[in-house]
């Protein structure tokens, strides 16, 4: 408790101290006095402070020598107290006002760095990934040797695993509701949503980690869409799903659900072994 009560004593602290410095600083009608100030607090990591001090001159240092290293202070300033929100979209107004400028390079890195911090959690909408992916990606086109590459492509590969994720998770669903029909529309079923969206996701993201889980939904998904079909589509549907698991068992031979694809494909085999027979 001692050590907790001198820890909140301190931030206390630290945040009057930085209130007051603000305060003091923010009087001043000398819009250099403000910048000097600002650029100061920045390098003593008082990011929030800096940011504050900045937000206020920034429109009266534009077009002056200074409007350059000012904005692109400012959006760093943004970027380190973890406003990744701001930090984006000045950034980005950084090199849209200045696309040969001095940080231009360093300013549209950090608009997909922003991004890439800021991205939402898996289960929710993702359009903030792809706009990172795609910000990266032109990143990358316009500094083909850029220092950062090594770095904007493993958050490239990182954005994508969020992606295919995403798509996992929705053909999972899609599997789990199973015979569930008060979601379906137009006569479709719950294992050919399913199926569409496991392979357009495989199809998008061929080296994806998620692959071989895909592709056994896929597997389980066509056999169970089989199994559940009028009797007129039952034989055309099975042995489809036999040659699915042809298809899987060939590219992944040590699967960890090779026993699960085993049995799936033996009752196929006797629903069709009993067809032909009948026949």
């Amino acid at each position: 408790m001692k050590h907790l009560a001198i820890l909140i004593t301190s931030l206390l602290l630290l945040a009057f101290t930085s209130c007051s410095e603000y305060y003091k600083v923010s009087k001043s009608r000398d819009y250099m006095v403000k910048y000097e100030s600002a650029k100061e607090m920045f390098a003593v990591g008082k990011y929030n402070t800096a940011a504050l001090v900045l937000g206020e001159v920034i429109t009266t240092l534009k077009g002056t020598e200074y409007g350059e290293e000012s904005l692109y202070l400012l959006a760093m300033s943004h970027y380190r107290s973890r406003d990744y929100n701001s930090a984006k979209q000045y950034f980005k107004k950084y090199y849209q006002t200045y696309p040969r400028g001095k940080f231009t390079e360093q300013a549209r890195f950090y608009t997909g760095k922003s991004l890439y911090k800021s991205v939402p959690e898996v289960r929710l909408d993702q359009t903030a990934t792809y706009e990172a992916v795609t910000e990266y990606q032109q990143f990358l086109e316009a500094y083909p040797t850029t220092a950062y590459a090594a770095e904007v492509q493993h958050d490239i590969f990182a954005l994508q695993d969020r992606l295919v994720e995403k798509e996992y998770l929705s053909a999972k669903l899609y599997y789990d509701l199973g015979s569930y029909f008060l979601n379906c529309t137009n006569g479709g079923s719950n294992y050919q949503a399913c199926i569409i969206t496991a392979e357009n996701a495989i199809r998008e993201y061929p080296y994806t980690s998620r692959r071989e889980d895909l592709a056994f939904l896929v597997l389980k998904a066509k056999f169970d869409l089989a199994d559940q079909s009028v009797e007129a589509k039952k034989e055309e549907r099975f042995h489809n799903a036999i040659d699915e698991y042809y298809g899987f068992t060939n590219e992944f031979p040590e699967s960890k659900y090779k026993k699960e694809a085993d049995n799936l494909f033996k009752k196929a085999s006797k629903y069709v072994v009993a067809t032909d027979e009948n026949e």
